[in-house]
């Protein structure tokens, strides 16, 4: 007998053993094996159909979260565009204000210089004619001390006031 060729009772009762553990795994493994084949199966495809599903979502949110944000720069620009045109405004306003105001505190100051321009100049004159009529006085004392001085000085005045009459 020979290692190569199997003695013929040998291959049958290995056929038949093969063929019974064929029955079995039919009868009792196979199914077991396909339900899970079959469960996995399932399961990878819902798996690969949620991913889609996820993937397309998470494009549509990609394309929201563009639009949106797009549009929240819109707003940003039209509100830092909408800040400058406000603080432009309230610079000029307040340069306004300031020029304004500026010109009411000169036209203030000068009103003030002015009156006490005219105080000093009431009081230099006030002081003047103070000092006019004190030295006039000394004068017409010392000139008029005698009778003879104050009748002419009358005389003379009275001869003034008869040529302006006339």
């Amino acid at each position: 007998m020979s290692l190569l060729t199997p003695d013929p009772g040998l291959v049958f009762w290995m056929s038949l053993s093969f063929g019974i553990v064929v029955l079995i795994l039919a009868r009792f493994a196979f199914p077991v094996i396909i339900k899970a084949v079959d469960k996995r199966t399932l399961f990878i495809e819902n798996s690969v159909k949620s991913a889609r599903e996820a993937n397309e979502e998470l494009s549509k949110i990609k394309e929201t979260g563009a639009r949106i944000l797009a549009k929240a720069y819109k707003e940003q620009n039209a509100i830092l565009k909408e800040t400058a045109r406000i603080k432009e405004e309230i610079l000029q306003e307040a340069h306004a204000k300031a020029s304004q105001e500026t010109e009411r505190m000169i036209a203030e100051a000068r009103k003030q210089l002015q009156a006490e321009k005219e105080q000093i100049l009431r009081s230099i004159r006030g002081e003047v004619s103070l000092m006019s009529v004190t030295l006039a006085e000394k004068i017409l004392r010392e000139k008029l001390g005698k009778d003879k001085e104050q009748l002419k000085m009358i005389d003379r005045l009275l001869d003034e006031i008869e040529i302006s009459k006339s």
